[in-house]
């Protein structure tokens, strides 16, 4: 089982990610941050994850295709559809260890960039 200090790593690794609290304490909110990059504010900042801070285990919440979604739901029970959430588009995952350590990397790659190609 994952600590939020060692989840937050893996997603604080992607390129122009900032953390924010903007649901207030609690809840971590990281974005893909394009300011720079960018005129245009509707695509200047997008979310891409949410890690619930005070929650043993880990929770958190990812972007992923919708079929991609679906099928993680029915493998793991430790996958449920994104709370507070569009459910079609995010999964919450609960960090209990049933996903290993690649697998939620690769997730969290998934859905950072989901969010940098729109």
């Amino acid at each position: 089982m994952r600590t939020f200090a060692e989840i937050e790593a893996m997603v604080l690794e992607m390129p122009g990610c900032v953390k924010e609290y903007p649901f207030g304490e609690g809840v971590a909110v990281y974005f893909l941050d394009r300011r720079p990059q960018t005129s245009d504010p509707r695509s200047a900042r997008k979310m891409f994850a949410l890690i619930s801070e005070a929650i043993s285990p880990v929770r958190i919440s990812l972007k992923c295709d919708p079929q991609l979604a679906e099928l993680l739901r029915e493998k793991y029970e430790t996958v449920l559809p994104g709370y507070h959430l569009n459910k079609k588009h995010w999964n919450t995952i609960i960090c209990s260890g049933q996903l290993g350590d690649d697998e939620l990397k690769d997730l969290i790659r998934h859905s950072y960039e989901l969010v940098s190609a729109a």
